[in-house]
């Protein structure tokens, strides 16, 4: 394997990170890797509640992908049994367990969606249950004894739950230990994560001393501010570019972003050269405007290619500049001489999650049949042979009620 000098390596892997424990030990495992010609062992864990991944589940993944393009063999391991404790990071309340069938059929999912970031062929996939479903109740009571609960009670969302008064149940205390065993059993060099697992990674770097294994470096990056501009990307706060939205919605909804927000995503979102940044940075605070629509195209054409880019801007120039229907969009057939309420029709042309976001839509204004605005909730549409409407929900959904 022909690496990179370890200074290159390093302005590559430093880009966007939030900190790194500790560096200098990273830098010595680049030049021993670098050395021998042997890849480091990166490892990411991903305990998959939910099957949808955005964008900012990339930022980890893009920096597990930096470390696979250095050279280096990337592990990614779905926590199925760490996924039945539950990690209540920054949780104020005990996570709900999954089943192990939700986890795997989740996790599933999750890799599909990875894999449009991680090199499939060059990514180790593996199940934390392989080694952890082994452990005999002796067993974690050893590992349970590496670890002191003062240490344990330090961890911020404890803390602040003991403090409230708030319960804990004792399985979650298990959760940073059954993290830390993944970095013993894999004998990880370097553990990726998210700066709210600090703690976490930290644990799994005590626990490798313990087991007289060298140290991981804990590598932490940033939480991904939303579209809101206020909380970190979540489903929850619909807040979210999803990597499976359509082109449509993607390049809309990254238009969205605040402009204070536009340097920051084109430097963990994107693989704009890190020379060119300043520029890019200069150029969002001087002209939002069209940095915005550059990075709208920049992360469509990422996920999707150029010609989906380039439609995606027209189409948001046709129908949010210009006001214009477009030339093509879905068409949905219903019964003639069926009626409908306009909340069913949202939802069963899949323009809506649920009847209630539906009527949501509706309440603010947002729906429309031949450009006119529908205002009731209850508003029925009668299906007669021939008919044709043109609906349209938000600002970038168009279809075609055909009878």
């Amino acid at each position: 394997m022909n690496f990179l000098p370890v200074g290159g390596q390093l302005e590559i892997i430093r880009r966007g990170t939030t900190e790194i424990i500790p560096e200098d030990e990273l830098k010595n495992k680049l030049q021993r890797s670098l050395d021998s010609g042997k890849p480091l062992r990166i490892k990411l864990g991903c305990d998959p509640t939910r099957p949808d991944l955005h964008l900012g589940h990339s930022v980890i993944l893009r920096k597990l992908r930096q470390f696979q393009d250095l050279g280096h063999h990337a592990i990614l391991i779905i926590g199925d049994f760490t996924g039945m404790i539950g990690d209540p990071t920054g949780q104020n309340k005990t996570r709900p367990a999954l089943t192990v069938e939700d986890v795997r059929a989740n996790g599933q999912t999750y890799f599909e969606q990875a894999a449009k970031i991680l090199d499939p062929d060059k990514t180790e996939i593996v199940y934390n249950s392989d080694w952890l479903g082994k452990m005999s109740f002796e067993d974690v009571i050893k590992l349970a004894s590496s670890y002191t609960l003062a240490r344990m009670i330090e961890r911020d969302d404890f803390t602040k739950r003991f403090k409230n008064e708030d319960p804990i149940a004792l399985h979650e205390f298990l959760y940073p230990l059954a993290q830390g065993q993944d970095s013993v059993h894999l004998k990880s060099d370097v553990e990726l994560g998210g700066i709210d697992q600090k703690f976490n990674l930290l644990v799994g770097r005590h626990l490798q001393k313990e087991a007289g294994l060298e140290q991981q470096v804990c590598l932490m990056m940033p939480l991904l501010v939303g579209t809101d501009g206020s909380q970190k990307m979540s489903k929850s706060y619909d807040n979210y570019i999803g990597l499976n939205d359509a082109p449509n919605d993607m390049y809309g909804k990254m238009l969205r972003v605040p402009d204070e927000l536009i340097y920051t995503y084109f430097e963990l979102l994107t693989d704009v050269p890190v020379q060119e940044l300043p520029a890019l940075k200069q150029k969002a605070e001087t002209d939002p405007r069209n940095s915005k629509h550059e990075l709208a195209w920049t992360i469509t054409r990422m996920y999707y290619d150029e010609s989906a880019a380039d439609a995606a801007r027209e189409h948001f120039e046709k129908t949010i500049i210009n006001k214009e229907i477009p030339d093509e969009m879905p068409e949905f057939r219903f019964e003639a001489g069926s009626t409908h309420k306009m909340v069913h029709i949202i939802k069963e042309v899949n323009f809506a999650p649920s009847n209630g976001e539906a009527r949501r839509l509706i309440q603010q204004g947002g729906v429309s049949l031949n450009g006119e605005t529908i205002e009731d909730v209850n508003a029925e549409v009668t299906f007669k042979t021939g008919t044709e409407l043109v609906l349209k929900v938000g600002k970038r959904k168009f279809g075609r009620l055909l009878a």
